[in-house]
């Protein structure tokens, strides 16, 4: 009994152990790996675990479930949905900017034309707008129009 709890500790002490290796330049300046220290140089001893084993603190990388692959699956459709709204958002911002524009551009060519404008006052009665008015008016769309048409 005592025989196969020595060889069971024994087995379970295989994964534990780890080989000594160094690292030194040698004479023609290339980088040597060895499991030997060479005399008279210097050496940078390195700890690599056995190739048998995986260390805990490096535990191989279990299959995903289902779950986590349909989770993952969610979790792209979301971004590429996400993305596509926010293109979409993207257009329609810039169609009501071109929009704008050309309404101010329209706004200020009437007011460029020239002639008679008019517009209503509080009581809903038409008044025409004398040339310091429409000249007003004229600066004030072009200062709406640069502002629409601007790129940003």
């Amino acid at each position: 009994m005592k025989s196969l709890l020595v060889i069971a500790l024994a087995i379970a002490a295989v994964p534990l152990a780890s080989a000594q290796m160094y690292k030194y330049i040698d004479k023609d300046g290339k980088t040597v790996y060895s499991d030997q220290a060479p005399p008279n140089t210097d050496t940078k001893q390195l700890n690599i675990p056995s190739g048998g084993s995986s260390s805990p603190s490096s535990p191989a990388a279990a299959p995903k479930t289902a779950v986590e692959r349909d989770k993952e699956l969610q979790k792209g459709r979301d971004e590429v949905r996400d993305r596509a709204k926010k293109a979409d958002d993207a257009v329609k911002q810039a169609e009501a900017r071109d929009q704008q524009c050309a309404a101010a551009k329209m706004a200020y060519q009437s007011y460029a034309d020239g002639g008679r404008i008019s517009k209503y006052n509080d009581k809903g009665e038409r008044i025409f707008l004398g040339d310091e008015e429409i000249d007003a008016e004229r600066e004030r769309s072009k200062r709406e129009m640069d502002e629409a048409c601007k790129k940003s």
